[in-house]
């Protein structure tokens, strides 16, 4: 059946860890894929999935980095990708399929967030390159591996996803640039690509979740100044922190809630948060629940063209 977005009540909520989520799940004999799996909530995701017994192949742009943050934990490996160069998602994928091994679960975590105008592969803007294209088509083409494991696909999102809709007229911004609307767009891209991808996949027994991990401090602000996040209501201008922020642990515990719940057994194509199937959000002003814009199947369909068009890859192609 498809989900309404409509609170299911999982039981679970805002504090809650991915330890928790996992409690009496046993993941022994699975495989997940977590990108970025090796900082922030993607470390904590990581760590809980591998405790539960999963196998964790983190694809990481800055390999040293992820060896060294994961060299504690057991069952997890790490690989080289980066999201935002196509020969680098192809040759990922080529080495995993290589293996014969199974995706059981793909968690698109990794990500980048209101950074500096930048360009890349044929002119791109990064964060909807980084956040939605290298994702879009590392998904398509693990299609093979991620189809025998009839499982289950995470895209993260973000509440950020109000800032903007897709710009179908002027995607990359070459019109002019606007970081937090760019950030916002790819977003949006992130909550559409579930979408669609749950719509194409759902008969093969694939399901695509897109959720939002809640407010966290961590590496994802880099390019933030003090005066931004000040600004922001993040914190003072001192740099003590205001705003409810979740640890990274509970950061996480959507994205593994939504990639392991039996609770969702039947479910996808919906946007979670706080452990969730969230409410639509029809306060313009809401810090919560999905805009509709962010689920409509024609933006989604629509989106997924032009994503086979710009990389050349579609796995659902005929």
């Amino acid at each position: 059946m498809t989900t309404p977005q409509h609170k299911i009540g999982s039981g679970f909520g805002a504090t809650s860890t991915a330890d928790d989520v996992l409690r009496g799940i046993d993941l022994s004999g699975k495989l997940a894929i977590v990108t970025g799996g090796y900082s922030g909530i993607g470390l904590a995701a990581t760590r809980a999935l591998a405790a539960a017994g999963a196998h964790v192949v983190v694809p990481a742009r800055r390999r040293a980095a992820a060896e060294e943050a994961l060299k504690d934990v057991g069952g997890a490996e790490v690989d080289e990708l980066d999201l935002g160069d196509l020969a680098s998602v192809r040759a990922f994928a080529g080495r995993f399929l290589a293996t014969g091994r199974t995706a059981d679960i793909v968690i698109t975590n990794a990500g980048i967030m209101a950074c500096p105008e930048t360009r890349v592969g044929p002119g791109w803007e990064a964060q909807f390159a980084t956040n939605h294209l290298g994702h879009y088509a590392l998904v398509n083409l693990l299609w093979p591996a991620i189809e025998r494991g009839r499982g289950r696909v995470v895209s993260l999102s973000s509440v950020g996803h109000r800032r903007s809709p897709i710009r179908w007229d002027d995607v990359h911004f070459e019109r002019g640039y606007d970081k937090w609307a760019a950030y916002g767009q790819a977003k949006t891209a992130n909550v559409l690509f579930a979408v669609h991808l749950d719509a194409l996949a759902k008969d093969a027994g694939v399901r695509a979740f897109a959720v939002h991990p809640g407010g966290i401090l961590t590496p994802l602000q880099r390019h933030l100044t003090r005066e931004e996040m000040v600004g922001e209501g993040w914190m003072d201008e001192q740099g003590n922190v205001l705003a409810t922020f979740k640890t990274p642990e509970q950061g996480a515990a959507t994205e593994v809630w939504a990639a392991t719940s039996p609770r969702l057994a039947g479910m996808g194509g919906v946007y979670c948060e706080d452990c969730d199937v969230a409410e639509a959000a029809t306060d313009p002003e809401a810090r919560s629940g999905v805009r509709a814009y962010a689920t409509d199947p024609g933006e989604a369909a629509r989106l997924w063209a032009l994503s086979a068009q710009l990389t050349g890859i579609d796995a659902f192609a005929r």
